[in-house]
């Protein structure tokens, strides 16, 4: 089996190459598009809260919500809204 030299230049072309492989992964990935309707652990999970928590947010009617059959979901963007319209932005 005859030896093959690898130069720097071929290591410095690989890493080029993986580097663009990668990115193109990362970017097809970043096309992430959530499921519209989420149900209540779901939504504790993405927004790292309590059940309790989540029935306040419910009934002081900050975060908008459909029952279906006992079933309580929330729409991914009403939920995306909520944390838009409550940001706070520090003035210093």
């Amino acid at each position: 089996m005859p030896a093959t030299i690898i130069t720097t230049e071929d290591l410095r072309e690989f890493k080029l190459e993986l580097l663009d492989d990668l990115k193109a992964i990362m970017n097809h990935n970043s096309g992430f598009t959530p499921k519209k309707w989420l149900k209540s652990p779901e939504v504790r999970d993405f927004l790292s809260i309590s059940p309790g928590t989540l029935q306040n947010l419910r009934i002081n009617g900050i975060l908008p919500y459909t029952k279906v059959g006992g079933v309580i979901y929330y729409d991914y963007e009403e939920i995306q809204k909520v944390m838009e319209d409550n940001k706070i932005h520090n003035k210093f």
